[in-house]
């Protein structure tokens, strides 16, 4: 995998959520290095905290479950670690926990699809669909991993490669993702960027 030429270099599966939420996010993170917490990213660091020690033990039904699982695709490119993986006799499922809401097709699907791949690749097996695990409801959610849902993955797989082997920052969005983003001291998305500076203004309506 290190051997790979710069444009191919695996990318972590996280980053996949962060520019499917927003882009200049994904740049920040990923390639500036930048992040800072707030209550949301601390109330996910605590739902995750049940999770975090890797290693298996089996549930009440019997069934095998592994925790913080490292899991990869080289086909795609991409690596990352799973919350909770299930192993039953249809195979592995990813269990993506989330403390706050449920938002089918959102960045959360995004991200458990890209772990279905990588343990279709890893396991060589069939695993139909993932589930984003809702802390807000505590609820499960099914996210079907057909081949609409694959290709949207691969499609933000090379985009976000193309951002991190670039050098300049999304330009920001400003609207309602902003308001509880904890990056947004850094980057400052109500700010007039430099370009709006040099573009003139219409000619004003002058009453004579």
């Amino acid at each position: 995998m290190h051997d790979r030429p710069a444009d191919t270099i695996s990318i972590p599966i996280s980053a996949l959520e962060h520019h499917a939420y927003c882009p200049r996010q994904a740049a920040l993170i990923h390639l500036d290095g930048y992040f800072e917490s707030n209550l949301d990213t601390v109330r996910g660091d605590l739902a995750h905290a049940a999770v975090d020690n890797t290693g298996t033990r089996h549930d009440r039904r019997g069934r095998k479950i592994w925790h913080s699982l490292p899991v990869w695709s080289d086909t795609l490119g991409v690596h990352g670690i799973c919350d909770t993986v299930q192993f039953t006799d249809d195979g592995p499922t990813p269990v993506e926990h989330k403390s706050g809401r449920y938002h089918p097709g959102g960045p959360a699907d995004l991200q458990v699809a890209a772990q279905v791949i990588c343990l279709r690749e890893m396991f060589d097996a069939p695993v139909p669909h993932g589930v984003v695990f809702s802390g807000r409801d505590r609820r499960r959610h099914d996210v079907l991993v057909d081949d609409t849902l694959t290709d949207q993955v691969t499609r933000t797989v090379h985009a976000v490669r193309a951002l991190l082997n670039g050098t300049a920052l999304p330009p920001p969005v400003n609207d309602k993702r902003c308001h509880r983003c904890s990056l947004r001291p850094g980057c400052l998305p109500d700010t007039v960027t430099p370009a709006h500076l040099f573009t003139p203004r219409p000619a004003g309506d002058w009453l004579d």
